[in-house]
């Protein structure tokens, strides 16, 4: 795999909820962290995901904000 994107994180699917249009994949990335993307359901048929499988969540944004605690 080749991409732009360096906001890449791999991990391990542990479930795939499909919708009317859209599906809900759920990454478990490590460290008790798991990240939920929101993809077409045709996404998820042509990629074949399904829980068990290696896969990337890649994260892109327009813009990151910085907060702290008072």
């Amino acid at each position: 795999m080749k991409i732009s994107a360096r906001n890449r994180l791999k991990g391990k699917i542990v479930e795939v909820t499909l919708g009317a249009t859209t599906a809900h994949v759920r990454i478990d990335v490590g460290g008790g962290s798991i990240i939920t993307a929101s993809i077409t359901n045709e996404a998820v048929n042509e990629l074949g995901l399904a829980a068990g499988q290696e896969a990337y969540a890649v994260v892109k944004a327009s813009d990151v904000m910085v907060a702290v605690d008072d």
